[in-house]
Parts: C-alpha cells; sequence; structure tokens
C-alpha cells in the first residue's frame, strides 16, 4: 500500500529481456535509506518487488501482465520515473491510499504549464467513470492527485507547483502514457452495495 507521495524521481538505467517480460534498472537517492531486497516500490505507480540492489540502483522484474498494462511497456533507459516506497504502520497518509495495481494507461491530452504549476487533463475509459467525481482523489504515475473538473469522460487536474517540481510531472507532454489507478474506496463501496443488493433480491426470492 502508497499514499501517492512520491519520495523521489528516479531514472531508468538499464532495461533487459527475462522471461515473458524483462528486468529495469532503477537509480535513485532517497529511497535507499532503508531499501532492502524483498521490499515493495511503487515505479510510476506500480507496486513492484525489489530483486537486487547494487549501490544506488535497485532492480525490478516487468511481468507480461505489467507490460502490457501499464506504461512501463515502453520505458526507456534515461527516462524518469516516480519512486514511493511501501506504506509503514504509523507513518502519515499525506495523499490517499493507492495499491500500486494500475487499472488502465491512457494519453495525456494536454499540459499546460504555467509559470510553476499547471493544467492537465486525459480520458477516463467508460467502466471506470464511474469511480470518478470532482474533487475526489486520482492516482496519475502514483501521484495522489485531486479531481478538478469532469466533461464526459474527460479529467482536468491543476498541478501545483511542489508537485511539478519534485515528480515526473516536470517532463510529461502531451501524448505520454500516463498510469492511472482509480481511488480503491469507490471500488469498496460498490462491492459493498452490489452484496447488499444480492442480499435483498435473495430474501425477497425465498
Amino acid at each position: 500500500m502508497f499514499t501517492g507521495i512520491i519520495e523521489e524521481i528516479g531514472v531508468i538505467k538499464g532495461k533487459r529481456s527475462k522471461g515473458n517480460g524483462f528486468e529495469i534498472i532503477v537509480g535513485g537517492n532517497k529511497v535507499f535509506d532503508d531499501l532492502k531486497v524483498g521490499d515493495s516500490i511503487a515505479v510510476n505507480g506500480v507496486c513492484l518487488t525489489v530483486e537486487k540492489i547494487e549501490g544506488e540502483n535497485f532492480y525490478v522484474s516487468i511481468s507480461l501482465q505489467t507490460k502490457r498494462e501499464t506504461n512501463l511497456g515502453e520505458i526507456k533507459i534515461g527516462e524518469y520515473v516516480n519512486l514511493e516506497r511501501a506504506l509503514k504502520i504509523g507513518d502519515r497518509i499525506g495523499g490517499h491510499f493507492i495499491t500500486g495495481h494500475i487499472d488502465f494507461k491512457t494519453p495525456l491530452k494536454y499540459f499546460y504549464k504555467q509559470s510553476h504549476s499547471g493544467v492537465m487533463g486525459f480520458s477516463i475509459p467508460q467502466p471506470f467513470q464511474k469511480y470518478v467525481v470532482n474533487r475526489g482523489s486520482i492516482g496519475v504515475d502514483g501521484i495522489s492527485l485531486t479531481v478538478a473538473e469532469i466533461k464526459g469522460s474527460e479529467v482536468k487536474i491543476f498541478v501545483i507547483p511542489y508537485t511539478l517540481e519534485n515528480t515526473n510531472l516536470r517532463y510529461r507532454k502531451s501524448g505520454d502514457i500516463l498510469n492511472i489507478e482509480v481511488d480503491i474506496t469507490a471500488k469498496q463501496i460498490e462491492k459493498i452495495l452490489q452484496e447488499r443488493r444480492t442480499y435483498e433480491e435473495d430474501i425477497q426470492h425465498n
């Protein structure tokens, strides 16, 4: 589990084939304070397992599913990625709960950078639109952001100066592919309501 508060911007140092997927080498700095082999770490919002550490580089495997369903599938050496270590019990939660399981990827439709802030927009596929609400939380490349406006399938988000400076959004441009994770709380509420309806229907038929 993660919070969507990015700890640092990492960089892809290497990439090589491995089984049906591949392995990437990620360079960083701050995350190595207590990082260990076997730890979970979010890379662009994708929950991955640290398999090897060499200096200030860590190695993670990208499975066939992750390759197909996230923007890590097309990641290139030299690209910048958002890094966040897993949440510890007792840590402050500055963003919102993020699982690290990406719901879908989508192209960045526009990103207007004005001074030190910005405005970005992207589309939400129909099956996930019900989980996105005005002023609600959404995970974008692992960043906890707030939905400012919804028009049809399009979501608009305002990016504050701190977020623009401290995440890989500073390098993003229109057409780039984003990893999106909708708020898990909305999914949980939906499941509870569905189970309640099923229970009530069963009672009525018995």
